[in-house]
């Protein structure tokens, strides 16, 4: 397989693979670094949405908060690090629910989904600020409300739908 291309996100490998039947065949594989996805519940019956554009729909969505392991950093660590930056509060409990592959037909992208509570403030020299390219608001929602809004399409992202039937 070979590199033909890499971007700041992602990079994408083409060539011949060999299954395990014995057959080859030509492959393009979209290589992602694991990411972690936040269910930042505000108390038992609230969850806390960001909303944000999506250049790739061309469009606002409204999303649990997620983002890239760094090279070396632990799921942990980039949970409550996403959770800082995306909502501006810090778990003071953090809990792995599982993990999945979203598109495992062509991305080998893993989703790790963690449920954040005791929410606090951080720590005034905290260096975890919003990426550069993210314009983020933060909305808490009834789990109820949460629920209806991807029933009725204004959450179309599907880490946050399957994410909202963990709690």
């Amino acid at each position: 397989m070979t590199i033909v291309y890499r971007g700041r996100v992602f990079s994408v490998e083409a060539g011949r693979h060999t299954y395990p039947n014995g057959r080859e065949f030509e492959t393009e594989v979209v290589r992602h670094a694991p990411s972690v996805v936040i269910v930042p519940m505000a108390d038992p019956d609230h969850v806390m949405l960001v909303g944000q554009y999506r250049p790739s729909i061309g469009r606002q969505t409204w999303e649990l908060p997620a983002g890239s392991l760094r090279e070396g950093e632990r799921a942990e660590a980039a949970a409550a690090r996403e959770s800082e930056e995306e909502v501006g509060l810090v778990p003071g409990h953090l809990v792995r629910i599982r993990g999945l592959y979203p598109a495992p037909g062509f991305c080998d992208e893993e989703l790790i989904f963690f449920l954040a509570t005791d929410l606090r403030q951080p720590p005034p020299d905290s260096p975890h600020k919003p990426d550069d390219d993210e314009d983020i608001q933060v909305r808490t929602v009834s789990l109820a409300e949460a629920r209806r809004m991807v029933a009725d399409g204004t959450i179309v992202d599907l880490k946050t739908a399957y994410g909202l039937t963990l709690v």
